[in-house]
């Protein structure tokens, strides 16, 4: 398996609002640079399309190390809160539902194809790959014309 550095970064106007994500996918001496941006979003969806979009783009299954400054996506993976979440029908409690499922569910699959880990960093604090994702993904939202973002339960969650 090829070992592959995975950066991921998202941001958002408002909350919801026009929201964009960055990743930098690193293998070797190469770099691929993705980005995208939609209209009506959340920062938690776009902190996890940054990951989505990385193990998208890539051919094959690879070991993947996803460095992200988002406490949501790497948390709730590395504390299994996703994988409980799933259990309980997608509850996050009792009486709360998980936000976002439709992007778990699509991060959670390609987890199958992939050995990924993830790994925590503060942001904005000169994490140059970081750094770089943030101006992808803030770049990415300040497009005209964006595209909605399809999830049908947006107006009435800011996760």
């Amino acid at each position: 398996m090829k070992n592959v550095t995975l950066y991921t970064d998202g941001a958002c106007s408002g909350n919801p609002g026009p929201g964009g994500y960055g990743a930098i996918l690193e293998y070797g001496k190469t770099t691929k640079e993705l980005s995208a941006g939609f209209r009506n979003t959340t920062n938690n969806r776009m902190e996890l399309m940054a990951v989505i979009a990385g193990l998208s783009a890539l051919k094959e299954p690879c070991k993947v190390t996803v460095v992200s400054d988002s406490r949501y996506v790497v948390d709730a993976i590395e504390k299994g809160w996703v994988q409980r979440w799933q259990k309980n029908n997608w509850m996050r409690n009792k009486r709360q539902k998980a936000l976002n499922v439709d992007l778990w569910k699509r991060l959670m699959a390609l987890m199958k194809r992939h050995d990924v880990s993830f790994t925590w960093v503060r942001g904005h604090n000169r994490h140059p790959q970081n750094e770089r994702c943030d101006r992808l993904a803030v770049a990415a939202a300040a497009q005209p014309d964006l595209p909605d973002d399809l999830r049908k339960d947006h107006a009435s969650h800011t996760g």
